[in-house]
């Protein structure tokens, strides 16, 4: 296995940790906020966290046909963790509240699949992406991403999912690090008591 990437310091130096006043998808806010896209745009940098993670999988004794990512987020670091398999890519996109494989791409009854994420936070685009994957009859082998916010259990971490943790804990979460903010509820943000006001980074306007 390679030696453990400083994962914090990769995306310290890409710009990719934010510092601020963040207005969170979960309509929570937070003085931090990870920026995968930003770590992802150089594809040396991004060959070096997947090799790590693969690399994790790998020791792990797993086997795996295939790396499947939620569009839009999950399809770079989908794409870097296939390539450091050696396995295919492919990606499930948005579809009225769940997620469908498009494009011309096929699954067959019992492939083996990774869900791949930039970063886990509760999972839940995770979880559609692996439901919409074994409704095709494939076998979800393990959850992965980059980065793990901390609510979900990544295996080798001693920190123990929280209840907001939507991934089922009995297959595993592949990921480089734990990053936990502290997240405030908007009527209790000390941020905003301050008079600052959310930015939401994300990719959703």
């Amino acid at each position: 296995m390679k030696k453990p990437i400083d994962v914090e310091k990769a995306y310290k130096e890409a710009n990719a940790l934010l510092e601020g006043h963040f207005l969170l998808a979960s309509g929570n806010h937070s003085s931090r906020y990870l920026q995968s896209a930003k770590v992802l745009e150089y594809p040396q940098k991004a060959a070096l966290l997947t090799d790590a993670l693969a690399s994790m999988i790998r020791a792990y004794g797993m086997h795996v046909d295939t790396v499947c990512a939620p569009a839009l987020g999950g399809v770079l670091a989908g794409y870097e963790l296939a390539r450091s398999l050696g396995v295919r890519s492919i990606f499930v996109e948005k579809k009225e509240g769940g997620m469908e494989l498009r494009r011309g791409f096929e699954i067959a009854k019992g492939e083996k699949v990774i869900i791949c994420e930039d970063i886990i936070t509760t999972g839940g685009s995770a979880l559609k992406a692996a439901h919409a994957i074994e409704a095709l009859g494939a076998e979800v082998v393990a959850f992965a991403s980059l980065a793990n916010r901390g609510f979900c259990k990544r295996f080798g971490s001693p920190k123990e999912a929280k209840k907001e943790c939507m991934l089922p804990l009995n297959i595993p979460l592949f990921s480089l690090d734990d990053f936990t903010f502290e997240m405030y509820l908007p009527e209790e943000c000390p941020l905003c008591k301050e008079g600052s006001v959310a930015i939401k980074p994300g990719s959703k306007s």
